[in-house]
């Protein structure tokens, strides 16, 4: 039987993450990259409990593998091997910010590698994102 903070710590990490609190780091496991800001992980829960979730890096954003134009497609195929370089299967990272997301079953988060740097800033710094906030995305196509 589960003792009553373990349970309780349990079922805050899991409320967190249905309603996107994001009072809080929590721990998690990359699984696979969709595209060159989202990945799908495994949320630790407890020792032997995890929840998988899609991840959004939060505040960035990278062109569409569907884009408009070659160049736009082509960029975010280099955005996409430069974030499964960044987080192979298997990487253990920290969610924070965590954020519900527009589409069920996706949250976003700020991600932070075990060395402490943040992987939204490691893309725009590579030039493979920009910075977004919300609101009409511009185009990458030129």
């Amino acid at each position: 039987m589960v003792n009553a903070n373990k349970w309780f710590r349990r079922f805050s990490i899991v409320c967190m993450l249905i309603i996107g609190d994001g009072a809080y780091a929590v721990p998690a496991v990359v699984d696979y990259v969709v595209d060159g800001d989202t990945f799908g992980a495994n949320v630790l829960i407890d020792d032997d409990v995890s929840v998988p979730v899609r991840v959004r890096i939060l505040n960035i954003d990278t062109p569409e593998i569907h884009g408009r134009c070659k160049s736009e497609i082509n960029k975010a195929h280099l955005a996409k091997d430069t974030l499964s370089n960044i987080l192979p299967q298997g990487t253990k990272v920290e969610l924070d910010s965590v954020k519900d997301d527009k589409y069920l079953g996706r949250i976003d988060a700020n991600v932070v590698l075990k060395d402490g740097r943040n992987v939204g800033n490691i893309m725009i710094n590579r030039g493979l994102a920009r910075s977004y906030n919300g609101g009409r995305r511009h185009g990458w196509c030129k």
